[in-house]
C-alpha cells in the first residue's frame, strides 16, 4: 500500500509502497477513505509525543470501510463504514470498565502509538471497544472531520464544561477544534464568544454562529470579554494550547467559572503559571478534556442531527496523498480557517 511516512522527527517525509497491515485477533483493517490532516499529527513529526516510534506512518482522524476482521471480534463485519476516536481503549483496564476509554492505561493511538491513516489501509486495535459505525447519511471526508477536533469539542463543552442553554462560553483559538466548539456551544444555545488572531477565522466563527468575535491582535481579550459578557463567561476553552491562549481564558472567567484546557500545551507552553490565588477565590475549575470515548458518539450523532450542524462548513480544503508532505511540516506556520482533509490515495 501507499503511505506517507518519515524515518527522523522533522525529517522528509516520503510517499511510498509498505507493507500491507494485517488485523490482530481483537482487531480490524480499516481501508481509508478520508483523513484530516491535524496540528497534532505536526507536534508527532516534531517529535513531542514520545509514544512514536520510527519510522512512522502518522494520520489520527479517520474513516473508511473495514476491509478484515480479526478471529476474536464480535461486533464487526467486513464493508461496515466505521470511525473511530484517536484514543482507544483496551477494553480491560479500570478506566475502561467505568466507561473512560479517553484515559485508557493501555490506550491505542492511531498514528501515535502505532502507524496511522495517511495510508491507503490503517490496522485499528481493541475494535469491539472503539469502532463506531456512521449514519448512513454522512460522508467520510465530514467523518474524518470528526477526528480528534469535533468529539474533543463536543466532550469538552458538553461532559466536562456541561454548558447550558443560559450561559456565556469564549473559545480561544478558532481552529478545528474551536469550530466545532461554537457549533456545540451554539447547539446547545448558549451565547458565544469567538477569539482569534485572524480576521479570516473570525469571520469563519461568525459565520458558524459566534455571536461576538474578538481578534485578540487588535483587542485586549480580557477586558472585551469582561466587558460583552457583563462580567466573565461561565464556561471557557482554550482550543490551541498556548500560554496566552490558556491564561486569557482563565482570567476571563467570571466566578466559579470553568476553564477546559483541549489544546496540547508543548515545550514552553507545557507549564504555564496559572494565577492560583485567583481560582481559589473565585472557587474556578480547571479541567483537562482529553479526546471522547465511542460509546458515546451515537448520542453526538443525534446531536448533530437533532441541532442541524452541518460539519461540511468547517472542511474548506481537500488533498491528496501526495501532497502531505508538502502541508504536513507547516502547519504550525498557517493561519488558514477551517480543516483540510485527504481524501485521495
Amino acid at each position: 500500500m501507499k503511505a506517507a511516512i518519515y524515518n527522523d522527527f522533522q525529517g522528509p517525509i516520503s510517499i511510498t509502497g509498505v507493507e500491507d497491515p494485517n488485523p490482530t485477533e481483537f482487531g480490524v483493517v480499516i481501508k481509508v477513505a478520508a483523513s484530516g490532516l491535524c496540528l497534532s499529527d505536526w507536534h508527532g513529526w516534531m517529535g513531542h509525543d514520545q509514544d512514536i516510534v520510527l519510522p512512522h506512518v502518522p494520520g489520527h482522524e479517520l474513516a473508511g470501510k473495514i476491509v478484515a476482521v480479526g478471529k476474536k471480534v464480535k461486533n464487526w463485519i467486513e464493508g461496515q463504514r466505521v470511525t473511530v476516536p484517536f484514543v482507544c481503549g483496551c477494553g480491560a483496564c479500570t478506566y475502561c470498565l467505568e466507561g473512560n476509554q479517553q484515559v485508557c492505561d493501555y490506550q491505542f493511538q492511531p498514528g501515535f502509538t502505532a502507524w496511522g491513516s495517511f495510508a491507503e489501509y490503517v490496522a485499528i486495535d481493541y475494535a469491539d471497544e472503539n469502532l463506531a459505525e456512521l449514519p448512513g447519511d454522512m460522508n467520510f471526508v465530514e467523518a474524518a472531520g470528526l477526528g480528534c477536533r469535533f468529539i474533543t469539542a463536543y466532550r469538552g463543552v458538553r461532559e466536562q464544561g456541561k454548558l447550558s442553554s443560559d450561559q456565556f462560553i469564549a473559545v480561544h483559538g478558532c481552529g478545528g477544534v474551536g469550530l466545532s466548539a461554537i457549533q456545540i456551544a451554539k447547539g446547545i444555545g448558549a451565547k458565544v464568544f469567538a477569539i482569534d488572531i485572524s480576521d479570516e477565522k473570525c469571520k469563519l466563527a461568525s459565520d458558524l454562529g459566534a455571536d461576538y468575535t474578538i481578534n485578540a491582535s487588535k483587542n485586549n481579550v480580557v477586558q472585551s470579554l469582561k466587558e460583552l459578557s457583563g462580567g466573565g463567561v461561565h464556561v471557557s476553552i482554550d482550543a490551541l494550547g498556548h500560554t496566552t491562549t490558556c491564561l486569557n481564558s482563565i482570567w476571563g472567567l467570571r466566578k466559579r467559572g470553568k476553564h477546559i484546557q483541549i489544546g496540547l500545551m508543548t515545550s514552553s507552553h507545557a507549564t504555564p503559571p496559572i494565577p492560583m490565588s485567583l481560582v481559589v477565590a473565585n472557587e474556578l475549575e480547571i479541567l483537562g478534556s482529553h479526546g471522547m470515548q465511542s460509546h458515546k458518539y451515537g448520542e453526538m450523532f443525534n446531536f448533530i442531527k437533532s441541532t442541524g450542524i452541518n460539519l461540511g462548513t468547517m472542511i474548506t480544503k481537500t488533498i491528496s496523498l501526495e501532497e502531505v508532505p508538502v502541508h504536513l511540516p507547516v502547519m504550525n506556520l498557517t493561519n488558514s480557517a477551517g480543516i483540510t482533509v485527504i481524501n485521495s490515495f
